[in-house]
């Protein structure tokens, strides 16, 4: 698990003890390769800044980590899954524009 600034980057290894802490948090699932998911990076970048203290932020790469991916059954990338005291609240797959992503993020503040 690595951070930038307050964007945290998970692993397969990682995943669980940031999900199933209490709290809010929101990952996106993505790849480098994968243009709607690097047109998406910035806004999910700035939500991480304005929602800081508030909800984790964090992005996993489905090609370095396939457990978590398959666990949860990501098979479109972008997705970005929302969790409040380690429980799946809400799903959104494709690119999204911020305002809906900052609708799902109310929903587990």
């Amino acid at each position: 698990m690595t951070g930038k600034g307050v964007l945290i980057h998970l692993s397969d290894g990682s995943f669980g003890q940031v999900i199933e802490a209490r709290g809010s948090v929101m990952v996106d699932f993505w790849a480098p390769w994968c243009g709607p998911c690097l047109a998406m990076g910035p806004v999910v970048e700035e939500l991480a800044q304005e929602y800081e203290g508030r909800v984790k932020v964090a992005k996993i790469n489905v090609d370095e980590n396939p457990v978590v991916a398959g666990k949860y059954g990501i098979k479109g990338i972008p997705t970005v899954l929302f969790f409040k005291n380690g429980k799946l609240v809400d799903t959104l797959t494709g690119l999204m524009p911020k305002g809906r992503l900052e609708e799902s993020l109310k929903k587990v503040l």
